[in-house]
C-alpha cells in the first residue's frame, strides 16, 4: 500500500475508534459507615463492604469495643466518633448517608439514630448486646452494674471494676473503669435497643430500617423480630430471615442488603 494510503487508512481507523462510546462508571449513590462488632474489628464485614461499594463509599472505623481497644471510651463518647464520618461523606453530596452495623455495631446503629440522629437509613444486622437481659439474670452483669452506679454516683467512676462480657455464648472477663463499663451495661442506658427501637418509634421523621437476622441466631425470635416491629414502619424497612447464625448473616444476607440499599429512593 503507497505510504500516502497506508496513512489515510490508519486514521481513518482511529477516527472510528474514536466514535466508539466509553461505557461511563456508574456515580456511587450513596455513603455508608458499618460498624463492627464486640471483639472483633472493620474487616469482619469486608464481605458486606465489598458487595455495597459499586454503589455506596463505604467506610469501616475501628470502634471502641474492638479487640485491640476493648471499651477505651465511653458508649456515648464512642459513638460520637461515628459524626466525623458521616460528615464527611456528607460533604461530597451523596443523596443518602447510612449507618450500619453488626451485632454490638447493629446495637449501636440504632443507638447513634436514635440518641443523635441525622442518618437516612440504619442497617441492624444480627442486632446484639442485651444489657436489659443480662442484668434481669442476677448472675450475669447486675452486681457489676450495681456497683458501678454507686461509684458514678460518688464521683468515682474511675475506678476499675471487674465484669463478664458476653458475646454469642462466649464469655470473657474484663476490667473497665465504672463509668465506662455503667454505659455500655446499664440496663436502660444506650445499649438497651428495645429502648433505641421505641426513641425511633417516637420520631418526628422515620428513616428506612433494615434488620437482618439468621435463623440460627440466639435473638432470632421468629417472625416477628426482636423489637424491629416497634420501629417507625417507612416504606422502605425490610425485616429479613437468613439461614444463618449470628456471625455469618450479614456475609450470607450480603446481596440482600445491596438489593434494599439499590431500591431506597
Amino acid at each position: 500500500m503507497p505510504p500516502l494510503r497506508f496513512l489515510s487508512f490508519i486514521l481513518a481507523a482511529l477516527g472510528a475508534l474514536a466514535t466508539i462510546p466509553v461505557q461511563a462508571t456508574e456515580p456511587l449513590q450513596c455513603g455508608i459507615v458499618l460498624l463492627h462488632g464486640k471483639w472483633g474489628d472493620p474487616k469482619l464485614l469486608n464481605g458486606v463492604a465489598r458487595q455495597l461499594s459499586g454503589v455506596c463509599e463505604v467506610l469501616q472505623p475501628e470502634m471502641a469495643w474492638s479487640r485491640r481497644r476493648m471499651y477505651d471510651k465511653p458508649y456515648a463518647a464512642a459513638l460520637q466518633e461515628i459524626t466525623p464520618l458521616l460528615a464527611q461523606l456528607r460533604a461530597k453530596g451523596y443523596a443518602r448517608v447510612l449507618l450500619g452495623g453488626q451485632s454490638l455495631g447493629a446495637n449501636a446503629a440504632l443507638a447513634y439514630a436514635a440518641q443523635v440522629g441525622g442518618v437516612q437509613g440504619v442497617l441492624a444486622m444480627s442486632p446484639g448486646h442485651i444489657p436489659e437481659r443480662w442484668y434481669r439474670a442476677a448472675d450475669k452483669t447486675r452486681p457489676a452494674v450495681d456497683k458501678a452506679r454507686a461509684l458514678v454516683e460518688a464521683g468515682q467512676g474511675e475506678q476499675t471494676l471487674e465484669i463478664t462480657d458476653i458475646n454469642s455464648g462466649r464469655t470473657q472477663a474484663l476490667s473497665l473503669r465504672a463509668d465506662v463499663l455503667l454505659s455500655y451495661f446499664d440496663p436502660q442506658g444506650w445499649g438497651n435497643m428495645p429502648r433505641s427501637v421505641d426513641l425511633l418509634a417516637h420520631a418526628d421523621k422515620p428513616v428506612p430500617l433494615l434488620w437482618v437476622i439468621g435463623a440460627q441466631d440466639p435473638l432470632y425470635e421468629g417472625p416477628n423480630g426482636y423489637d424491629f416491629y416497634k420501629a417507625p414502619m417507612h416504606p422502605s424497612s425490610r425485616y429479613v430471615v437468613v439461614d444463618a447464625g449470628h456471625m455469618n448473616a450479614p456475609d450470607v444476607a450480603a446481596a440482600a442488603v445491596l438489593d434494599w440499599v439499590k431500591a431506597l429512593p
